[in-house]
């Protein structure tokens, strides 16, 4: 009997890993590619800028092909370290679609859902925010200010809770859009509640490694010598991000959960790709990441925002999945068109908010609208 339930075991191991949804592997990104008239142009336009004062990278990658995959100038000026696609750099509140996908997969896993109220996590919740759930943190509707502190101020976990369930919301839960660090650091909070763990950890385990994202957290994939971005405001060098007041496994919480992962180009690519397969997430839980929950109003172009993307269209109809972040020193810009099948990674450690109309252009040399 024992024989037999040991070779039933092993069909049905087989039978799950050939059930298992295929997940599509990324192209490698191999620093310096230029392919094609289109990518030389590209190169020309941030070429000449970094003769000016940009210094970053750019990623253009099309139907799975990479077409420019090139940094420019430094990461390290002092130290003439040259910016580069394996070049770490501080995404900003690109973290916040990696909140929420970490959501969508603790509720897949049936640990949560995303309309629970947030008094089934915290105590003590005041009786303006026991009506405030998951999902409206997700989609900003939360009525949370932006924020409640600086990003290094160095404040606790519960102490941050304590803090942001104190704060006097802007507007009701539910009723209206308003972009909401907080809220996401909430879901942070959350997460950890739930797993037992570390926000990054349950991130590392659940969507970066298996999405081959090896170079993407806080600090648990200890990044050697020169390969952090260093950001600089004009001629001031702000250092990098490890050099700010942090936390021994992160950020403290003004921003954890909503900002300051570090990332590289090629990883951000790898999350676009794996996003594409149900490996990760299913096909349920990606639907309701991209839904237009809610108009992010006259500011927001006509976008909606998701779960932890901002949703918009192209002139020629087709969906854009994007967000960016900054800290006022580095900036980064992140867009996926799912039906165009092309990234765009653009990224600059040198007070780089100029830059955030870059990757528009570069979308309407690669794909044309019709």
């Amino acid at each position: 009997m024992r024989v037999m339930s040991q070779v039933a075991a092993v069909i049905a191991i087989a039978c799950c890993a050939n059930h298992a949804p295929a997940q599509p592997k990324a192209t490698p990104v191999v620093d310096g590619t230029v392919k094609g008239e289109v990518a030389a142009k590209l190169d020309k336009r941030f070429a000449a800028l970094a003769e000016k004062d940009f210094s970053g990278v750019v990623l253009v990658v099309k139907d799975d092909e990479v077409l420019l995959a090139k940094g420019y100038g430094f990461a390290d000026r002092a130290g003439k370290v040259p910016y580069t696609t394996d070049t770490v750099f501080d995404i900003g509140s690109i973290t916040k679609p990696f909140t929420a996908s970490a959501i969508l997969k603790l509720e897949m896993d049936g640990k949560l859902k995303v309309t629970d109220p947030i008094t089934k996590f915290f105590k003590n919740v005041p009786d303006d925010k026991k009506e405030i759930t998951l999902h409206h943190m997700l989609t900003h509707t939360a009525g949370f200010k932006h924020s409640l502190g600086g990003d290094y101020d160095k404040i606790s976990r519960d102490d941050f809770v304590k803090l942001a369930l104190a704060s006097k919301l802007r507007s009701m839960p539910g009723t209206s859009y308003s972009y909401s660090n907080v809220g996401y650091s909430l879901l942070g909070a959350v997460i950890e509640q739930v797993t037992g763990g570390s926000y990054e950890k349950y991130l590392r385990d659940s969507l970066f490694e298996p999405a081959g994202m090896t170079k993407t957290g806080y600090v648990l994939p200890k990044w050697g010598k020169g390969e952090l971005a260093r950001g600089y405001q004009k001629d001031k060098d702000w250092g990098t991000p490890l050099d700010r007041p942090w936390a021994e496994d992160g950020p403290y919480w003004h921003l954890r959960a909503n900002g300051g992962l570090l990332s590289t180009a090629g990883d951000l690519y790898r999350w676009a790709v794996a996003l594409r397969g149900e490996g990760i997430l299913s096909k349920e839980a990606k639907a309701k990441q991209f839904a237009r929950h809610v108009s992010e109003g006259l500011l927001g172009g006509g976008n909606h925002y998701g779960y932890g993307w901002s949703i918009g269209k192209t002139r020629a109809g087709n969906q854009v999945w994007e967000h960016n972040g900054s800290n006022g020193v580095f900036f980064a810009d992140f867009r996926i068109y799912p039906e165009d099948r092309l990234v765009l990674v653009l990224a600059t450690n040198a007070t780089g908010l100029r830059y955030m109309s870059e990757l528009s252009s570069v979308a309407r040399l690669v794909a044309p609208e019709k």
